[in-house]
């Protein structure tokens, strides 16, 4: 269980160690959001938190605890929608899906009940945890920092990137051609996502107890932005 302040990168390095797995350029380890907050401190013991009215209006409509919903709001910019048992809001990473990420199960409610946070920064951790391990092994190794979500018209929970280093998180096509030579205007592969989906069939969600997975035999192409580029921009949301 991992604890505020604690070396993530050595705890998966004797993980990787202990299972006989040895880092190699150009792999990329999936690391499971959960552990890097945990690591970072972003644990928050609701009774620290005053909800204001506007959270406690917005918890009698979601039937949600007030507290709660008060992390959510200074989480986010803004409330997408809501109805009881649900609040989907933007959060200030610029992802969009239910209660700004903040979780609240396989954490310790040991002091009173609590809530995990996403980290503040997903791809400056992500950028940490990717230089320490090329400074300990000397490899170049992708990471991603995933997170589970939700998406608009689709059941089931499924991975997403929410930070990235090292590896690049969309793979665009476009202005390429097709089989039959016509030019492709809209193909842009998010391949960091589709990373941490199939992570996630490795790490579970549940009690599996297995908080990262290691890809091996991607064609690595130059590392670009970070997964702060793939929130679509405001300005193309078909569906505000």
């Amino acid at each position: 269980m991992v604890a505020p302040g604690d070396d993530l990168a050595r705890l998966l390095l004797d993980a990787l160690a202990a299972q006989d797995l040895v880092l190699e350029d150009g792999d990329v380890l999936v690391v499971a959001q959960k552990i890097v907050s945990k690591a970072e401190g972003r644990l928050v013991r609701l009774a620290d938190v005053t909800p204001t009215p506007e959270a406690v209006v917005l918890g009698e409509e979601t039937d949600k605890d007030p507290r709660l919903v008060q992390l959510i709001l200074d989480e986010s910019t803004e409330v997408v929608r809501k109805k009881p048992g649900v609040l989907i809001v933007r959060h200030t990473l610029g992802i969009v899906g239910a209660h700004a990420g903040i979780d609240q199960s396989n954490i310790e409610h040991g002091d009173g009940e609590c809530a995990l946070l996403l980290p503040e920064d997903p791809d400056g951790s992500a950028a940490r945890l990717h230089a320490e391990l090329q400074r300990r092994t000397g490899k170049h190794v992708g990471v991603i920092v995933s997170d589970s979500a939700n998406r608009p018209w689709r059941l089931g929970t499924v991975g997403m990137a929410i930070g990235a280093a090292g590896v690049a998180p969309l793979d665009d096509h476009r202005g390429g051609t097709d089989l039959f030579g016509r030019e492709l205007k809209v193909t842009l592969i998010n391949r960091a996502d589709s990373l941490a989906t199939a992570a996630t069939l490795v790490m579970g969600e549940t009690t599996e107890r297995i908080p990262a997975a290691l890809v091996k035999g991607l064609a690595q192409d130059a590392a670009s932005d970070g997964a702060a580029s793939i929130p679509r921009p405001l300005e193309e949301d078909l569906f505000r």
